[in-house]
């Protein structure tokens, strides 16, 4: 078994790093508009998140797993 490389790990731990930091300060989403098919920034941003975490977990497991 050969062990991840420092370089996919350290993208990884970014590309990991990228939701909390998106997520984190609140004020920076906390607004009604713009709004998207009704619904207010405030959800759509979050949910917006959910797919797009998903997809840079994926690309993080993926840059580190071995290929074994």
């Amino acid at each position: 078994m050969s062990r991840p490389s420092k370089t996919g790990s350290r993208a990884a731990f970014w590309l990991l790093l990228l939701p909390y930091i998106g997520l984190l300060w609140v004020p920076f989403y906390n607004m009604r508009e713009p709004s998207l098919f009704g619904f207010p920034f405030f959800y759509w941003y979050q949910l917006a998140w959910v797919p797009l975490t998903a997809a840079l977990t994926y690309v993080a497991y993926r840059s580190v797993r071995d290929d074994d």
